[in-house]
């Protein structure tokens, strides 16, 4: 089944009762349940609209005819009752022609403003002869057909040469006139309101989107952490099962636990903080099995960690930086610690090595430090940052500046 690339403007404000969508086709389900929540909305803004026009006509009439009556002229305007009943007539009328006007839109011009022209026309002549049938249900109403509107057409179609040269010809042109306009201003009106619609779904929906694509970024910024970790640490383990088995088979235990927590956390958008310093705990300690001459680890304890939430995984590329690089390309001893204090409404996490004595100004590359600069990005934008770099003691700190969040994930956006 064939899909039309276009959507015409009543497809996107008429319910579905009026054939909007069919039978199966997706897109025009879609756009019936767009339409029949933006039905009653149009239709209170048409109807709203009216109700203006005819308190304001009726106001203008009663208003002049008062004023007439000092210059003992009476019967110039048709009465008020009678006023009510034409614009009663005419709303349906108006409904349907601007309706009809959104449903055709204006493209291509050649072809749709003589429809347009012939709604706006067709409803502002209908008006004087809904004067008359005003004024006739009125006359009805009580018990008279003295009235001079009524009267005078009737007398102008006594012939077509009366008519013409009679003030009917004049009084519908001047009553066609300032439909016209009336019309012209209630079809911008909601034109302008169908288009507001149309703008605020397409904010929600752009924003949506935003959310949907900063969630599958993080995602695929956490997956990236899970091979870059796992290779590392198989190697680590690799280099056990040659000369120590036994410390190799504890290894593997302990990679079976890390990977379970680093599942968990890959599946989470934030975690506590505690748990985030006990997994980098359970990841240091499976490097000190291996590096346990040269490299000691001091991470703060679970417990003393504030109650603070934290981008899961933000402390694991850091850490695993700090030992990769600070191990290479030397043989000495590596420190590697990491510390957490409270600033105010800020959290600073800090990771800190010694650097190797020919240190090659290489430590800050790489996709774990990008990787970390990125997720701050998408997560929090300029409320936080994050630095790299060698600080004092010939050390490399990396640094991180975040919202201290204590009521859970739903602080941070």
């Amino acid at each position: 089944m064939l899909l039309r690339m276009s959507v015409s403007p009543l497809e996107r404000i008429t319910p579905a009762v009026l054939g909007v969508a069919r039978a199966g086709d997706a897109a025009g389900e879609r756009r019936a349940a767009r339409a029949r929540r933006n039905f009653w909305p149009q239709l209170a803004v048409l109807t709203g609209f009216w109700i203006y026009v005819a308190l304001s006509n009726l106001m203008y009439a009663n208003t002049m005819g008062e004023s007439l009556k000092s210059l003992n002229v009476t019967d110039f305007f048709a009465p008020w009752d009678a006023r009510l009943v034409q614009h009663l007539i005419l709303y349906p009328l108006f409904i349907l022609c601007a309706w009809t006007s959104l449903r055709i839109g204006w493209r291509p011009l050649w072809r749709t403003l003589p429809i347009q022209l012939s709604c706006a026309l067709g409803f502002a002549v209908l008006a004087a002869p809904a004067l008359v049938l005003g004024e006739v249900a009125v006359g009805e109403w009580h018990g008279t057909m003295a009235i001079t509107h009524t009267a005078a057409f009737a007398k102008s179609y006594e012939n077509w040469a009366a008519f013409f040269a009679g003030p009917a010809v004049p009084t519908w042109i001047a009553s066609a006139t300032s439909f016209l306009v009336t019309y012209g201003f209630g079809l911008a009106l909601i034109t302008s309101f169908g288009f507001y619609q149309r703008l605020r779904d397409s904010q929600l929906r752009s924003s949506a989107l935003e959310r949907a694509l900063a969630a599958a970024h993080l995602a695929a910024l956490r997956m990236q952490l899970s091979p870059h970790t796992l290779f590392n640490l198989l190697h680590t383990i690799r280099g056990q099962i040659a000369w120590d088995p036994p410390a190799a088979q504890s290894m593997v235990v302990q990679l079976g636990d890390l990977l379970r927590r680093l599942l968990t956390a890959g599946e989470q958008e934030f975690s506590r903080l505690g748990d985030e310093l006990q997994f980098v705990q359970l990841y240091l300690q499976l490097q000190q099995r291996r590096f346990a001459d040269r490299l000691s680890v001091t991470v703060p304890a679970r417990d003393a960690a504030p109650l603070a939430w934290v981008p899961s995984l933000i402390l694991q590329p850091l850490v695993e930086n700090a030992v990769v690089h600070g191990l290479g390309g030397h043989e000495g001893p590596v420190s590697v610690r990491v510390e957490v204090s409270v600033v105010g409404e800020t959290l600073v996490l800090r990771v800190l090595n010694n650097l190797a004595p020919a240190w090659h100004g290489l430590h800050g590359s790489g996709i774990g430090l990008a990787n970390v600069r990125e997720r701050l990005a998408v997560q929090f934008g300029e409320r936080a940052g994050f630095t790299a770099g060698p600080g004092d003691d010939h050390q490399w700190v990396a640094e991180i500046r975040m919202p201290l969040l204590r009521d859970g994930p739903e602080a941070a956006p």
